[in-house]
């Protein structure tokens, strides 16, 4: 059993940054591929950035590749998403998920075993 707890969502301006930060319990989290997901009203929930479970590799959206930075740091048990440049249509609820063991990295949601409740990221103009 894993739980994940994100913190570090907020209100930004346009072209601002934010860290997010997802906490995890559980013995496995090392042994896990992590990643970030976000949804905004009306929206599905969309892919943002995955990490292996050694944290040698990474893989970022299009929309957000170059502006966020995915790492993890498995003696906290912790995974962060680094935010710069932001955008209004980054707004949505982002969500840290934690994958299968020892897979590799993954990008569609039903791959992931568990989630976090999410952290509200506003982008103002």
């Amino acid at each position: 059993q894993v739980q994940l707890v994100e913190s570090g969502g907020g209100l930004v301006q346009a072209g601002g940054s934010l860290r997010l930060s997802c906490a995890a319990s559980g013995r496995t989290f090392s042994s896990r591929p992590m990643g970030w997901f976000r949804q905004a009203p009306g929206k599905e929930r969309e892919f943002v950035a995955a990490i292996s479970w050694t944290g040698d590799r990474t893989y970022h959206a299009d929309s957000v590749k170059g502006r966020f930075t995915i790492s993890r740091d498995n003696a906290k048990n912790t995974v962060y998403l680094q935010m710069n440049s932001l955008k209004p249509d980054d707004t949505a609820v982002y969500y840290c998920a934690a994958g299968r063991p020892l897979e590799t990295i993954a990008t569609r949601p039903r791959e992931y075993d568990y989630w976090g409740q999410g952290t509200q990221v506003t982008v103002s103009s």
